[in-house]
């Protein structure tokens, strides 16, 4: 019933899928589900019934803004794997997802101008992103690395929305964005089975972001018009129809390889 049972229950589930997806189809399919809205959209939803249209509407400009935050983490997290062992890869990818959150937030282009800067930083990402592939499967993972991964998610995801009251609605849209499930899924890809692994994460984050942003960008041009019901209806519809364009792109490209 409440939004922190919901935060306690559908977190775990959402990483142990993701986690167990990425096993049986690649690190890179598990980044691509975590882009999808799963936990920020919900808290929108409840954001727009506990608080109105128009607060919703500035969130979901946050959560735009987001999008570039994210890849932001991504670029950042992968260039320091290069290089550094995945706290020290963390702690730069958060403080790149930050500095790019915050100076969107300082600047507010207006809706239309975040959703162009939000899909040009995934594209950016998508080029500097490796896409390696991770040569074989890892024969045997400790038995904690899942309950490890949705207890840590867990308590990130209860922090984070938490504090996003306190802030006001465009940087509860931008705290909401923070990739709290691609951060788990990437670190421990990273802790045990290397920085390619990492990468294929990031890289399937950033694919399944652009579902992420029609998302909001539907959300933030559609709720105050057509109220709540009808703008997440058309928003998830959006999401689910960019996201099928985006994992056919994936398949095709793995196809030849």
């Amino acid at each position: 019933m409440s939004t922190l049972a919901l935060k306690i229950v559908f977190t775990p589930m959402l990483i142990c899928a993701a986690s167990l997806a990425g096993r049986r189809w690649g690190e890179a399919v598990g980044g691509w589900l975590v882009g999808l809205p799963l936990t920020s959209g919900p808290v929108a939803f409840f954001l727009a019934l506990d608080y109105g249209t128009e607060f919703a509407r500035h969130a979901a400009e946050g959560s735009l803004a987001g999008v570039a935050a994210q890849a932001g983490f991504s670029i950042a997290y992968a260039w320091a794997a290069k290089r550094l062992v995945w706290p020290l890869a963390f702690i730069i990818g958060a403080v790149a997802f930050a500095l790019t959150g915050g100076l969107l937030q300082w600047i507010a282009p207006g809706s239309p101008f975040m959703l162009l800067i939000a899909l040009l930083a995934l594209l950016l990402g998508l080029r500097l992103v490796p896409h390696a592939h991770v040569p074989a499967p890892i024969e045997a993972l400790p038995r904690w690395d899942i309950p490890a991964r949705m207890v840590v998610a867990t308590a990130l995801v209860v922090v984070l929305t938490a504090a996003a009251p306190i802030v006001g609605p465009r940087m509860s849209g931008l705290l909401a964005t923070f990739p709290v499930f691609a951060a788990v899924l990437t670190v421990f890809a990273h802790r045990t089975q290397g920085r390619a692994a990492a990468w294929q994460v990031l890289w399937g984050l950033l694919m399944g972001l652009f579902g992420f942003a029609g998302f909001f960008a539907v959300i933030e041009a559609a709720i105050a018009r057509t109220g709540i019901a009808l703008a997440f209806a058309c928003a998830i519809v959006c999401a689910i129809a960019i996201q099928a364009v985006t994992l056919w792109a994936m398949r095709a490209r793995r196809a030849p390889a």
